[in-house]
C-alpha cells in the first residue's frame, strides 16, 4: 500500500520550482515532468500530482513555471 506523504511545490524562482517530500527537499524541478519524477522516486505516484491532498502547489500549480 502506497503511504501517504505531503509533497510541496514552492512557487518558481530562479528558473525552476523546489520540491519538499515529507519535510526533506526531493530537488529541483524545470518542469513538471521533473516533478513527476522526483515524486516517483519518493514513492508517490506521479498520477497523485494534481491530488491536492498529496501535492500542495504554491504560487501555481503545474503550468506555472516563470
Amino acid at each position: 500500500m502506497e503511504r501517504e506523504v505531503l509533497a510541496v511545490v514552492l512557487p518558481p524562482c530562479g528558473g525552476g520550482r523546489r520540491v519538499w517530500v515529507d519535510g526533506h527537499d526531493a530537488g529541483r524541478a524545470r518542469r513538471s515532468a521533473d516533478v513527476a519524477e522526483l515524486l516517483r522516486r519518493a514513492g508517490i505516484d506521479p498520477a497523485r500530482m494534481t491530488d491536492t491532498g498529496t501535492v500542495e502547489w504554491r504560487g501555481g500549480g503545474p503550468q506555472s513555471w516563470r
